[in-house]
């Protein structure tokens, strides 16, 4: 409810906390996007499993390089969910069949068990739907509102993970993956939204 009033207010442009963000990484793929389409709860199919991959927004967005799509999940005070250790264990034989596409997907051998499990699937979906589109490049972005310290740290940890490398303060880019290029971006929320939604729920 939070982004989504975020999204409302930015009206049909990306929120300015997220283009300001981007833009500051001075990635070409990243500078001056204007918003063609934002999507609700998009669906990623994912080997292993009927359950799919639902991101909060998918923004599909231009500029001079390209096409790119960004991937959003909306995070006020909830967390990332399970670990990755917590999916292996007992994991069923779809389950198994998942986290081993994710893990061949991201190029990652093994995902050490403290890395949240959404993260891999969360950016999973936005290369996918990425390719798809044929763009330029995927971003996987976090929208926090009022979210605390401790996810952030995690975000990070997963980056680290995948060999990102820092752009610029809360955005990374994974060198390995070209057309689409993949990024991480870590987004600050304006507050004015978490506490509108607050009040209107008293």
């Amino acid at each position: 409810m939070t982004a989504a009033a975020a999204w409302e207010a930015a009206d049909g442009r990306l929120p300015h906390e997220i283009g300001e963000l981007l833009a500051a990484s001075q990635q070409p793929h990243l500078a001056e996007l204007r918003l063609l389409m934002a999507i609700p709860e998009w669906l990623v199919e994912l080997p292993g499993g009927q359950t799919k991959s639902a991101t909060d927004v998918l923004a599909l967005c231009r500029n001079e390089a390209g096409l790119t799509v960004i991937a959003v999940e909306a995070k006020v005070l909830e967390d990332f969910g399970p670990t990755v250790a917590q999916k292996r264990a007992n994991a069923s034989d779809g389950q198994k069949e998942r986290l081993q596409y994710l893990h061949a997907l991201l190029g990652v051998q093994h995902f050490t068990d403290g890395i949240r499990y959404q993260l891999l699937h969360r950016t999973a979906s936005a290369l996918l739907t990425a390719r798809d589109f044929h763009a330029s490049a995927a971003v996987m972005l976090v929208q926090a509102f009022d979210t605390p310290t401790d996810r952030m740290q995690e975000f990070e940890a997963f980056a680290a993970e995948l060999g990102a490398t820092t752009v610029c303060s809360g955005v990374f880019h994974v060198p390995r993956f070209g057309a689409p290029s993949l990024y991480l971006a870590w987004c600050a929320g304006d507050p004015k939204f978490r506490k509108a939604v607050v009040a209107s729920a008293v």
